[in-house]
């Protein structure tokens, strides 16, 4: 049986052989390891093995999951739906939250931040396919959502991260994705710059690859079955 070990490698090569197909850096490309309903073991063994970024979607397993790797340096992202009553103990314990869809939220996560620990990095999610019941902010109030976030002291507006509706043709597959970028791209020249697109995962990630994504989740295909 293939161990995380040899899946992180397969994992990786396949991600920096897609980047390098339209002439990307492949280190440009950051592995999300998605670790939700997942084992402490299995954890510790994909660190192990090098992976470094870990991805969570319910806060309290989160938290646990920080606590019992205190020692191992690892960076952790939120990427779950984030309820009001549930961002300070995001802001005071992770270090990315990638699904900020409104100034409320914004303004707590600023707010409740540590000072101690640096500004909380985080990206804006757009409901790029206008899904009814999908979180993500509309297209229409981006900029000025971006700008807000600009001006809050203790975040740092890293970039835009979607979740686009299922598509199973490569070429479908890249549309929501080059419009993420060129959201990106219209924020940078109203003066908003960022870094980072989290867009792609284990059924996209090649798609998303080739529209510029910095940051692709992959769960299952690296640990398994969830528990």
């Amino acid at each position: 049986m293939i161990g995380i070990t040899e899946n992180l490698a397969i994992i990786k090569d396949f991600l920096a052989s897609s980047a390098i197909e339209v002439d990307r850096d492949p280190q440009a490309v950051k592995l999300l390891a998605v670790s939700k309903k997942q084992s402490i073991s299995k954890i510790i063994d994909a660190a192990n093995a090098g992976q470094r970024d870990f991805g969570e979607n319910f806060v309290q397993e989160g938290l646990e999951k920080i606590a019992q790797t205190r020692n191992m340096d690892l960076v952790w992202h939120f990427i779950g739906r984030l309820q009001n009553n549930k961002t300070r103990s995001v802001a005071e314990n992770f270090d990315w939250v990638h699904t900020v869809d409104n100034s409320k939220t914004a303004r707590r996560l600023s707010e409740q931040r540590p000072e101690s620990l640096g500004p909380l990095n985080i990206c804006l999610q757009i409901n790029i396919d206008k899904e009814l019941g999908k979180s993500g902010t509309d297209v229409s109030t981006l900029s000025e959502l971006a700008y807000i976030c600009t001006q809050l002291p203790n975040i740092a507006l890293r970039g835009l991260m979607c979740l686009p509706a299922v598509r199973t043709e490569f070429t479908d597959q890249r549309v929501p994705f080059k419009q993420l970028k060129e959201l990106a791209d219209e924020l940078r020249s109203g003066g908003i710059d960022t870094d980072t697109l989290s867009m792609g995962m284990s059924g996209d990630y090649r798609a998303a690859i080739f529209e510029g994504s910095t940051i692709v989740r992959i769960g299952t295909a690296l640990f398994g079955e969830r528990y």
